[in-house]
């Protein structure tokens, strides 16, 4: 398969966004990373800088703007839920040509409404990330898993762009694939994430002692979740997310734990607020969730 040379911008070049902008600029596509003046000088000096565990060490140069001014082929949406409205200022509807792609890897289930709101029905492709990788300073990334597996999904976009985008990030060494069911691929992750995220937060223990100490509770947890998925329209099913759970590293933390312990703004409401939502509106009953929210919503 021959590379097919796309511009890419990434709004967002942290743990994610940044990893996917190196292993596309290093495969031969134009990057532009979109983000702050300071970000933006230190990658337009620097590049960026990964140590991955699948990858090894390797530094890639990237083009760096505050805002997005010419055409790209495909925009990757890759910052917190909690800097989202602040950070689609860079990427103007006026910037983007017929086209452009618009890809969110983002946590939760609601965004893709907002972003099509924004920037139109056949632009939007939803996506879901498999990785743990984490911005250790601008324009470093550390790579821990070694996996990197993106779910994309394109109910409103024509499939060709799409299916150019996979094979691009497959072409980077990234596990692509084109997947029917929008709802179901978001709930897919959703329903592994949430309680993941919720409980590792609330307790600020790794899943290894989550799934020992508090193994009643995320069974409950995951049972409500995998029902407000199947509600939802995913097949989310309790027994295989708890076996998922049991494989997992013991040592794993998830993102909103992580931001925990940095200080950070919790994407609370992107993930437990709107498992609640969908809960109410599908009449599924979820008061694990509901309290963990709720006390997690006092601290942060």
């Amino acid at each position: 398969m021959e590379n097919d040379d796309l511009t890419v911008a990434i709004l967002g070049p942290g743990g994610v966004g940044g990893l996917l902008a190196a292993r596309l600029a290093v495969a031969g596509h134009r990057v532009i990373c979109l983000a702050g003046d300071e970000t933006v000088r230190t990658l337009r000096g620097n590049g960026i800088r990964v140590r991955s565990e699948r990858y090894g060490e390797f530094t890639a140069r990237v083009e760096a703007e505050t805002e997005l001014r010419e055409r790209a082929d495909v925009v990757i949406v890759a910052v917190k839920h909690t800097a989202l409205d602040a950070a689609l200022e860079r990427v103007p509807a006026a910037a983007l040509a017929e086209g452009t792609l618009v890809v969110p890897l983002l946590n939760g289930v609601e965004h893709p409404a907002a972003l099509r709101a924004r920037y139109g029905e056949g632009r939007v492709a939803p996506a879901v990330i498999r990785v743990e990788s984490t911005r250790v300073a601008p324009g470093v990334i550390e790579h821990d898993s070694p996996f990197v597996e993106i779910d994309l999904t394109g109910e409103t976009v024509e499939s060709g762009p799409l299916d150019r985008f996979a094979a691009a990030l497959e072409w980077a060494g990234v596990k692509a694939r084109v997947l029917d069911g929008e709802a179901a691929t978001l709930w897919a992750k959703m329903a592994f994430l949430a309680p993941f995220a919720l409980l590792t937060t609330r307790y600020g223990v790794p899943l290894g002692e989550v799934r020992t100490r508090h193994r009643e509770e995320l069974v409950s947890l995951v049972e409500e979740t995998a029902a407000v998925g199947r509600a939802s329209g995913a097949a989310t099913d309790a027994e295989a997310a708890m076996a998922r759970y049991d494989a997992f590293p013991a040592a794993a933390k998830s993102s909103m734990q992580r931001d925990a312990e940095a200080g950070r703004p919790l994407e609370l409401d992107a993930i437990g607020g709107a498992l609640l939502r969908a809960a109410e509106r599908h009449g599924v009953e979820a008061p694990v969730a509901a309290r963990l929210v709720r006390e997690l919503g006092r601290t942060s």
